[in-house]
Formats: structure tokens, sequence, C-alpha cells
């Protein structure tokens, strides 16, 4: 069975021997001392790059080793570092890995709402929901509409996401929100990480919520 799932992953583009070959020495190719048994590196060149290499590793008694990637992903079009609302920065840092949604069926391990145009991600800096989800029909939520995302209205982006826990506990407002794994429109993105399509969903059905998933950005 194994074998078989690794010839899929390779005809899908999420697995090739390079990054299996990178992970002999059982390290990282970022700092990371977290109790996670799973970690997705994100490594730029520089601070200004907007695409990155993604791997997903997963801790073993002798060491990680890479069970997806390398992979290409799109980061912010401001490049990675100290993100803040309305910058298009990729927040560098390690953010847990708890919660996913999307415009189709659940898929995966992770807990997962199916969203639709009453699913908003709140941007408004002055409401009490800032940086959270909300449900509420639009034209009737308790905060700026226009200073959020209705998750239901963006396109192929969001057929797939994942949530990455920047600045979530505590909030600070102003520190940026609304920060995501999603599906890549082959383009930098406001601040997110997105991947191909078969990419994401790979990564999504591997993710596991026992192993305290993290994700790790930064430079290399």
């Amino acid at each position: 069975m194994r074998n078989r799932l690794v010839v899929l992953l390779m005809v899908l583009g999420v697995f090739t021997a390079p990054a299996t070959a990178s992970a002999a020495a059982g390290s990282l190719p970022l700092p990371y001392t977290g109790d996670a048994n799973q970690v997705i590196t994100v490594v730029a060149a520089n601070p200004t790059a907007t695409t990155a290499t993604l791997i997903a590793w997963k801790r073993t008694a002798t060491g990680w080793v890479a069970q997806l990637g390398p992979l290409k992903a799109y980061v912010g079009s401001g490049g990675i570092g100290q993100a803040s609302e309305g910058s298009t920065k990729t927040p560098a840092g390690v953010w847990a890995l708890t919660e996913a949604f999307g415009h189709h069926p659940a898929a995966g391990r992770l807990p997962y709402r199916q969203v639709d145009t009453s699913d908003w991600w709140v941007s408004d800096v002055n409401s009490a929901h800032y940086n959270t989800p909300y449900r509420c029909a639009p034209g009737a939520c308790p905060f700026n509409e226009a200073a959020g995302e209705n998750l239901g209205k963006v396109g192929r982006a969001y057929d797939r996401a994942v949530v990455m826990n920047y600045n979530r506990s505590p909030v600070v407002k102003g520190a940026g929100s609304a920060f995501f794994l999603h599906v890549s429109t082959n383009q930098p993105t406001a601040g997110c990480v997105s991947l191909g399509r078969p990419q994401m969903d790979a990564v999504l059905n591997w993710l596991d919520p026992a192993a305290r998933p993290v994700i790790n950005i930064g430079l290399g």
C-alpha cells in the first residue's frame, strides 16, 4: 500500500527523491525546537522572494524524514518577514495548523468547514472579532464587511485552505489577519502560502491533528 501511495504522489508531483535525500541527516532546513511531529517548512531564498520551497516532514526516532516535496509554493508579494494588517508579507515564524475550510466537501483529518457566502474572516481592526472566522449574512454582520474576506466569494484559492494560527492567541489588533495555506492561483499572494491544487490536496490529507502540525516559514 505504501509503495502505491508513493507512486501516486510522484505522479501528482508531490514527492520527489531530492527531499528524501536532504533528510538523511535527520534535521530540518529551518530551526525548530517545538513538540510537533509534523512540520511543513517553507523556505525562501531572500526576504523579497515571492516563491519558496515547501517540504512536509515527519518526526521519527532517528530524526526528521521528508514525506511530501520539495514543492514550489507562492508566498506574499511583499516577501517574507514581519506581517501587519494591509501588508502583503507572509509572516516568518512557526504557526500551528489546527483547522481547515474550503468550498468543497470535507477532506483530510483536521477539523474542516465547508464555506459559503455567509462565512467570513474578520479583518476589521476595530472589531472584537478581529482575525477570527464569523458567520453572518452579507449586509448584516457586526463588523466592517469591507475590511474582511467573504470566504464563499473568493475564487479557487479557497477550494481548500488550512488556517495558519498567526496572531490568534493572543490577537493583536493590526498585526495581521487571514493567513492561510491554500490553493495557488499561480501568482504571489496577499501574505498566504499557496500550492497547486493536487499538492494542496495531498498536504491536507497528510496533516494529522494528533501530530500537532505546524508550518515553519523562513529564509534559507
